[in-house]
């Protein structure tokens, strides 16, 4: 693929601006934004919540106005004529409108009657469509049995239906598990390579703007940075370092006294080590204090961490959790707070946990990993009471969940995969409601939603809907509410999903302090680096744990290019591959 600045742009963006929301209270989402995206290249825009990426890629479709500036698509004012833009380009939103109840093919039909597609056209279109995206097999099936990735990659068909001279994609990863992200990533790169497609995609894993031609840098409105990916790389060069801590020390516990030091920009569990940034070349005393320290490459990411925080110092991490008192035992020496056997739940003929078993001790954090539709939701949802229990034993907190569920749900606090609260609430309404409904009364109700707002930092925001909140504050907004009557284990399901990194380093760093103070937190993700924040890891896919282990045992099972060692993503992946080729396997051989 061609860089962006060597080829015609097919975007072009000079001191554009844009405001958002009534006029008496409107933000500036957008300020003296310039910019070109190339012809025959992936154009990445990455930031932080409310960076404007989002709002960015309205004003390419055309659905929007600039206030200020110039943008032109396709050679053409995006003020001046939107619905020629829009007739050009293929756009998928966050939140692609697909029709649950209706069959694959009468989704790809529905669009393609909205596209004017002919049907000779559409004869020769969907075969290619469905080779592309994999999903021939399941053209009779109901879009809302399909799984997340199935339904990003039904999505990108609908907005392929008319070739477009434009693909833009605003977070379309999001979600969707490791095997389908990158299954997503091999046709975007296909249709650049094989069509010619430029693309311009917003994501928040920044592993996915390192790979692209562009990148396109935000924060509040305005462009850090733009060029190729190793250009911003390059902003943390020499100050990078991977910290091996000494002793039986966690690595998320480093992180969480790193992050507290001024010297450092960013730090993240590595493998069992802690890879830490630093705004000096040399580390200082305090930091080589606490384990042995080696040089190594900066990373997109670390770039990335290092522009943000130089130009918005005030974006700092949030403070560690406070939380009930630990628990003075070690973690082998615990209770067990959840025990799992033989668990099964099935939904008529389908079983959709099928003999799961495992154990989670006073203060661990344990994570279920797995693709999409693997079983992680529905297991979450027995753990908290909210789903009767097919077979098999489950106990939380001492409570038998099969016949007492009433007595468990007290204990728990649950975050759920989407964003459950009540949009049309204020912040303080929310906190005030689920104070109630979790038995908070008086002056005790008072100070936990006080706690809470300060705890978060959702102060300022507590008379804004919690709908128009950015998803960094909606996490955390979900997290307050979890924790108003101080449950003794918390459930986290997909928490993290679409946060940007800022968000997901705060969300941890609140974590490892609920732990370390003997909170059992158990938590699903996609983001297979998150898994090192964790005790010990189960992988499932098809209701069944496949892989069991503390995160080193998992890393172990991965394959990585030569000359370097397996991390998480390469753990899962070799994982899952190789259990649906022996099921495959078996399969045949019963045929």
């Amino acid at each position: 693929m061609t860089s962006a600045s060597a080829s015609a742009a097919v975007v072009v963006a000079s001191g554009l601006g844009k405001r958002l929301g009534p006029r008496a209270h409107a933000i500036q989402v957008l300020e003296d934004v310039t910019l070109n995206a190339g012809a025959g290249a992936v154009t990445a825009l990455v930031g932080s919540d409310g960076a404007g990426k989002t709002t960015l890629i309205r004003l390419m479709a055309g659905l929007l106005p600039p206030d200020a500036g110039v943008m032109t698509v396709l050679g053409i004012d995006v003020a001046k004529d939107p619905q020629s833009i829009q007739s050009r380009i293929g756009y998928m939103p966050q939140r692609f409108g697909l029709y649950d109840d209706l069959r694959v093919r009468e989704n790809l039909d529905l669009y393609a009657d909205l596209h004017g597609v002919s049907a000779a056209a559409r004869r020769d279109r969907y075969p290619a469509l469905m080779e592309m995206t994999a999903l021939a097999p399941f053209m009779d099936r109901l879009a809302g049995q399909l799984s997340g990735g199935m339904k990003q990659k039904l999505g990108l068909a609908c907005t392929l239906i008319a070739t477009p001279e434009l693909l833009l994609l605003d977070e379309p990863t999001a979600g969707v598990d490791p095997l389908s992200r990158r299954e997503l990533w091999q046709i975007i790169r296909g249709l650049v390579r094989d069509q010619g497609v430029p693309v311009i995609v917003s994501t928040s894993y920044l592993d996915e703007a390192d790979a692209c031609d562009h990148v396109v840098v935000l924060n509040r409105g305005r462009v850090l940075a733009q060029g190729a990916p190793a250009s911003v790389s390059r902003a943390a060069n020499g100050r990078v370092f991977l910290l091996t801590p000494r002793g039986a020390a966690k690595a998320r516990d480093l992180q969480a006294r790193l992050l507290a030091m001024p010297q450092v920009v960013d730090a993240v569990p590595e493998a069992g080590r802690v890879r830490v940034v630093l705004n000096r070349d040399k580390p200082p005393a305090a930091i080589a204090d606490l384990g042995a320290l080696q040089p190594t490459p900066a990373s997109f990411e670390d770039g990335f961490m290092t522009l943000l925080r130089a130009t918005a110092p005030d974006q700092a991490f949030a403070a560690a959790s406070s939380a009930p008192a630990a628990d003075p035992a070690p973690p082998e020496a615990r209770p067990a707070e959840v025990t799992v056997t033989g668990l099964v739940r099935r939904f008529g003929a389908f079983t959709a946990v099928d003999n799961i078993s495992f154990e989670v001790g006073r203060g661990e954090i344990f994570g279920l990993l797995g693709p999409n539709g693997a079983g992680k939701t529905t297991t979450f949802r027995m753990l908290c009471g909210l789903l009767p229990v097919t077979g098999g034993e489950l106990r939380v907190g001492g409570a038998d969940m099969r016949r007492a569920r009433a007595a468990g749900r007290g204990r728990l606090g649950y975050v759920a995969q989407k964003f459950s609260l009540y949009g049309l609430l204020s912040v303080a309404e929310n906190l005030d409601f689920f104070a109630s409904v979790y038995g908070l009364r008086g002056q005790r109700k008072r100070e936990r939603i006080d706690w809470a707002m300060a705890e978060f930092e959702l102060t300022r925001f507590a008379a804004t809907p919690s709908a128009q909140l950015a998803g960094g504050h909606k996490q955390r907004l979900a997290m307050a509410a979890a924790l108003l009557h101080e449950p003794e284990l918390l459930f986290l399901d997909e928490p993290t999903s679409g946060a940007d990194p800022l968000a997901r380093r705060d969300f941890w760093r609140r974590i490892t302090g609920l732990a370390g103070a003997g909170v059992t937190v158990i938590v699903t993700t996609h983001f297979m680096a998150e898994a090192e924040y964790c005790d010990r890891i189960a992988i499932l896919d098809s209701g069944r744990i496949l892989a069991q282990g503390e995160p080193a045992e998992i890393r172990a099972k991965g394959h990585a290019a030569a000359g370097e060692q397996p991390n998480m993503e390469d753990a899962f992946i070799a994982i899952v591959e190789a259990s649906r080729a022996a099921e495959a396997a078996r399969g045949k051989a019963a045929a």
